[in-house]
Order: C-alpha cells, then sequence, then structure tokens
C-alpha cells in the first residue's frame, strides 16, 4: 500500500476550517505594523478574521486533506 499524500505545511499554518466548512485566514492584512496613524474604526475592523471566498475554499481544503 502507497503512502498518501502529504498536508502542504505552510496553508497548514495561514489557514483555519471552521465548524461549517468555512475557510479563514488567520492573520489580517494591514494589521503588523504602522499602525500609529490608522484610525481606531480602521483597526477594529481588521480585527475580525476575514472568511476566504468560494473560488479558493475548495483549493485549500484540497491541500489541508492530503
Amino acid at each position: 500500500m502507497g503512502k498518501g499524500l502529504k498536508t502542504k505545511k505552510s496553508i497548514l499554518k495561514r489557514f483555519k476550517i471552521t465548524g461549517t466548512g468555512k475557510v479563514m485566514v488567520k492573520k489580517n492584512p494591514g494589521r503588523g505594523h504602522l499602525l500609529a496613524h490608522k484610525s481606531s474604526k480602521r483597526k477594529r475592523q481588521l480585527k475580525a478574521q476575514p472568511v476566504l471566498g468560494k473560488t479558493h475554499t475548495a483549493r485549500i481544503k484540497q491541500m489541508i486533506a492530503q
């Protein structure tokens, strides 16, 4: 019997699958540095973890399940 394909570890570190099957991005762009000049509203809205669109979801799930 051959072994299954390996999981893409880089993908596993960057994405998370929710209980309902949505793919969430773990790191938000725009939240890493240079936060002093951004408004409180902008920083607050950047806190929410973005959910990936349907076009990328299937590919990410496939790479995680390998």
